[in-house]
């Protein structure tokens, strides 16, 4: 069957996720460590990155476009952001939405005073709240889903600034994790149904927050939990307090999180991510096993479920080929006709490794298909006599609306080809996916992740008046 649709020709063939976001408290440098933690939080966004720090009196911002070393590379912000607390956060990059409006944290001044605040993950009902506020008069400067919310605090009638948050996190649906910081105060919460990780750490006396642990690993802070679904953080000079959001019907951690988006080093919903990603790798070899003499990983994310398979299968591991990580999206000439130099300015396949040999290729997800059908043809320029391409992931088939940038079924190869079509259009010997039980068996209690991607089983209801176009657009200026 050929295929009749285009998938586009991006540079990376995965989903992307939205963001990183950070926050410490009782630091003499909250700044620094918040840059740092940020820095380790890199991959979750490259579009924008901006910190918020509190000296106790007063919340002072800076952020712009672009990654976190070019957004501090000016000697003169650093020491504006003096205090003992601040946020930080990783915008998610992305083409066609981009602006320093929607960048994070967003500082807003009211009735209470300053609160800055910023937001990982994506809310289903934004279009209906930011209706119904716009049509009682509220005036909105950005067109980002977190910017909601600060209206919701702001119009709260509670007294208490906590209170005042949670009353309006009880109006949202979907996917968050936020960071907020007034002068005295740094508050942290994660959506009942726990899509997105957040973990708790201490750098000696300080507190602090972030979306991995290796932000914590950075800075030397200690790892102490994950912050529960529904959990509202609470830390001031006088301690921490935990409150609770009503409970979701059911958890549904975000299962790319294992596969993908999470460094392997970090820990996220409690468990560390390399574990995880091994025990996927070696599902896949049990399920999908192939007859080939090596082993190599679509690097860098696949790598460790690559491993994972290698010691199940018993074939060996092998570097087959080399990602180039200095490379940009302005790297390509716009005039740049030939579809395969993204492909290759990235990546460079090892010949002496692949010549004469059968080779496993494995991969974390194919969304796409663009990127892996070019390394697969130049795998066999370089002499791989059969190419079998396993996936450590079931096939994508469905939008995602809680912080995944897969926003309609048009953009997903497996939505609309059966896998050998799939096979013939990258060009492989032998294609095989991990299996949904077999994911679900491979990491901690599978039965509470989210798998919607995969499955089309939503866990809350999606928007009824759902406009693929609309969203994706909205979803791209989170």
């Amino acid at each position: 069957m050929p295929l009749k649709k285009s998938y586009g020709s991006n540079l990376s063939d995965h989903p992307r996720e939205f963001c990183g976001v950070f926050g410490i408290f009782g630091d003499p440098k909250p700044a620094e460590k918040t840059y740092l933690g940020l820095y380790a939080l890199q991959h979750r966004g490259q579009e924008s990155a901006g910190i918020a720090a509190s000296n106790g009196q007063r919340i002072v911002l800076h952020k712009d476009m672009g990654l976190v070393w070019s957004v501090f590379s000016d000697p003169d912000v650093m020491p504006k952001l003096v205090g003992t607390s601040a946020i930080g956060h990783n915008r998610y990059s992305t083409t066609g939405s981009s602006g320093l409006i929607n960048a994070q944290p967003l500082l807003i001044q009211f009735k209470s005073g300053q609160i800055a605040g910023a937001h990982n993950g994506n809310l289903v009902n934004a279009a209906d709240l930011r209706r119904s506020m716009e049509e009682l008069g509220s005036i909105f400067q950005t067109t980002s889903d977190s910017e909601i919310v600060l209206h919701l605090i702001a119009r709260s009638k509670k007294d208490l600034i906590e209170e005042m948050i949670i009353d309006s996190l009880v109006q949202l649906e979907g996917a968050y994790c936020f960071v907020f910081l007034t002068p005295s105060k740094l508050i942290a919460a994660r959506d009942p149904h726990g899509f997105r990780p957040l973990c708790l750490g201490k750098a000696g006396d300080a507190v602090v927050v972030a979306s991995e642990s290796c932000a914590l690993d950075i800075i030397g802070a200690e790892y102490i939990r994950s912050v529960e679904p529904g959990e509202v953080i609470v830390i001031d000079s006088e301690g921490i307090t935990s409150r609770k959001l009503p409970p979701a019907l059911n958890s549904a951690f975000c299962i790319f999180e294992y596969i993908y988006f999470s460094r392997p080093d970090s820990i996220i919903f409690g468990e560390k991510v390399d574990k995880a990603r091994r025990q996927l790798g070696k599902k896949l070899a049990e399920e999908a096993p192939a007859d080939a003499d090596i082993v190599i990983a679509i690097p860098d994310s696949a790598n460790t479920a690559a491993l994972g398979y290698a010691q199940a299968s018993g074939l060996r591991f092998e570097i087959g080929l080399i990602r180039n990580h200095y490379v940009g999206r302005s790297f390509i000439a716009p005039h740049q006709q030939e579809r395969d130099m993204d492909v290759k300015v990235k990546f460079n396949p090892v010949t002496g490794v692949l010549r004469g040999k059968r080779v496993v290729v494995v991969e974390d997800s194919i969304v796409r298909g663009t990127t892996l059908k070019q390394l697969i043809r130049l795998m066999r320029h370089a002499g791989a006599a059969e190419v079998h391409v396993r996936v450590s992931s079931p096939p994508v088939i469905s939008p995602c609306f809680y912080g995944i940038d897969i926003s309609s079924r048009g953009e997903l190869i497996a939505s609309s080809l059966s896998v050998d079509d799939i096979r013939k259009h990258i060009g492989s010997d032998s294609l095989a996916y991990l299996s949904v039980e077999g994911m679900l068996g491979a990491v901690p209690e599978g039965k509470l992740h989210c798998t919607a991607c995969f499955t089309g089983n939503y866990p809350t209801a999606i928007p009824v008046n759902f406009n693929k176009e609309q969203f994706s657009e909205r979803m791209k200026s989170s």
